[in-house]
């Protein structure tokens, strides 16, 4: 007889270990983000903006998978910490550009090892599972 409620089991939620493994990858994050003042998701859009220079609102959204709702609060304290400057081109008040600060670029330099420090947490895995294991959670994400 079969267990009508095998679904609900936790040893059989793809969820679960996806949750459970983002949250001690985040974790691992903290003690190098803390002493900064950064919150995990600062971080990430530090990251974007490193690499782009300036993005919208709305493509930092699209790349972080974050809505507005979470982006703007974040936003605005970064802004009063004078590490990044949002603007409103002058075509279209309803787009947020936002750029670092030179403080915010000073920042680059304070985190430029905490990938390599992080980087233990996922365990010795080899190139190639790095490889499919990003490829893998990027096909879930691009869903």
């Amino acid at each position: 007889m079969s267990d009508t409620y095998e679904q609900l089991k936790l040893k059989n939620q793809l969820c679960f270990p996806l949750y459970a493994c983002s949250r001690k990858i985040v974790n691992a994050y903290t003690p190098y983000l803390k002493p900064l003042g950064l919150t995990y998701t600062q971080y990430l859009v530090f990251m974007v903006l490193w690499e782009k220079k300036e993005a919208t609102v709305g493509e930092l959204g699209s790349t972080l998978y974050l809505d507005a709702g979470t982006l703007s609060p974040l936003l605005k304290k970064l802004e009063i910490e004078g590490l990044i400057a949002r603007t409103h081109p002058e075509n279209d008040e309803r787009v947020t550009s936002v750029k670092l600060t030179a403080k915010g670029e000073e920042l680059k330099e304070a985190c430029k090892d905490i990938p390599f420090n992080v980087a233990s947490v996922v365990g010795s895995f080899d190139k190639k599972e790095i490889e499919q294991l990003y490829g893998l959670l990027y096909k879930i994400l691009d869903q």
